[in-house]
């Protein structure tokens, strides 16, 4: 196949059929997973034949620049929110309660998901971690259980409009924690990955990347309060988004990681008149689905057998459970019913692309296997498509309670 056309061809695939089967489904499922399914399901049956040269290396380009893009804007939405709230006009829960709340929501989840992978599933044949390391890669798979995906949560409560606010802008203040707390978890198990294989060096260009993130974090407060026109706003955020990617690759991490802390240390302030919300979905929809289609893609076709679905499984029920579990425990709202509770538990066990990412980390990093990342990605896909219709049923469960009880009481 002439070189030019393999690029056309994978985005043929992996946006353009990947778009219209989403749009045939009438929307009812988040466009993240699509293409990851269509990835996983040619590497399954193999019917991708390899002179089409499927991935081909600028899809891999673009749908690099792409999910970069994508961690940006979650930093990004993460400042937005942490400065002014997921939802201004809600009634928010007092902030001790909120990240008490939340500790428990991460908490529970990492521990559960951990142990069950530190003694039985990196125990299974192909699951030790390629690096040897099996608590990192314990601790890695618990960080994939607890996490909440803040970007496609943040589609799935638009998706749900305005009546369940009182509801989504709670769950979104709550995922909003654990999105930070995973690029925090994620960079800390890197750095001590690191450390056992000998540590940094202390070259200049080292030491300038350390001196990066830094000023960003000590002369984020100063530039918050100077004013800005919008196109040094436009200006700043790509220079952001390198200068992060670049710093946490030269220090031995992940470029998603430098580009999700870019994101999140921007001053709020020059954020105003810039549509996030915009550069988000652009890259979510245009250029994000190449990568994304590509990590199925790229799954080993014999990782996704029974055993591995049985394992996605399992990771399900264990992820599901133990975070409703926290969240039922340690409430955010002491005022919300329990089905309330539950409706915003369900919520936060979305994993999203979030956890896909940090999967993505985790096998190029020699923590999880290939057969490990299989059952990640499914795992991250069930919860994903689940969350919308598991959210409505409850919801659904509760108001035809609500109105049994008026009918009876008229």
């Amino acid at each position: 196949m002439p070189p030019m056309l393999s690029p056309l061809l994978d985005a043929m695939i992996f946006i353009g059929l990947a778009w219209g089967l989403w749009r045939a489904l009438g929307r009812s499922f988040p466009i993240a997973v699509v293409p990851i399914v269509i990835g996983m399901v040619l590497a399954a049956t193999g019917w991708l034949p390899r002179e089409w040269g499927v991935p081909s290396w600028l899809g891999d380009r673009v749908g690099w620049i792409g999910v970069l893009l994508l961690a940006f804007t979650a930093g990004l939405e993460t400042r937005q929110m942490g400065a002014h709230g997921a939802d201004a006009t809600s009634l928010a829960p007092s902030p001790v309660r909120l990240l008490l709340s939340a500790g428990v929501a991460l908490a529970l989840p990492f521990a559960v998901g951990s142990l069950a992978a530190y003694y039985l599933f990196t125990n299974l044949p192909n699951w030790a971690a390629p690096n040897g390391d099996q608590l990192a890669s314990a601790l890695g798979i618990g960080l994939c259980v607890a996490v909440s995906a803040l970007p496609v949560l943040i589609g799935i409560v638009r998706e749900l409009g305005p009546p369940h606010r009182r509801l989504t802008s709670v769950a979104l203040r709550l995922a909003v924690i654990d999105d930070a707390v995973l690029w925090i978890g994620l960079a800390l198990l890197l750095l001590y990955t690191r450390q056992g294989q000998g540590g940094f060096q202390g070259s200049a260009l080292h030491l300038l990347a350390l001196a990066i993130p830094l000023a960003m974090l000590l002369l984020g407060p100063w530039l918050g309060r100077r004013t800005v026109p919008a196109w040094a706003a436009w200006v700043a955020m790509p220079l952001y988004l390198a200068a992060g990617a670049w710093s946490s690759a030269r220090l031995g991490l992940h470029e998603l990681l430098g580009a999700y802390f870019a994101g999140a240390l921007m001053p709020a302030a020059w954020l105003r008149t810039v549509p996030v919300e915009r550069i988000g979905r652009f890259a979510l929809v245009g250029l994000a689905p190449l990568f994304f289609g590509h990590s199925g893609l790229k799954i080993d076709g014999s990782a996704l057998g029974w055993v591995s679905l049985q394992t996605a499984g399992a990771l399900l029920l264990l992820a599901v459970a133990a975070k409703l579990a926290a969240v039922m425990l340690c409430p955010p709202v002491r005022h919300f019913s329990r089905r309330d509770t539950l409706a915003i538990g369900t919520l936060l066990q979305c994993k999203g692309l979030m956890e896909i990412v940090a999967a993505t980390i985790l096998r190029d990093s020699g923590l999880v296997s290939e057969h490990a990342f299989a059952a990640l990605v499914t795992l991250a896909v069930l919860s994903t498509v689940l969350t919308g219709p598991a959210f409505r049923l409850i919801v659904r469960q509760r108001h035809g309670r609500l109105a049994g009880a008026e009918s009876r009481s008229s």
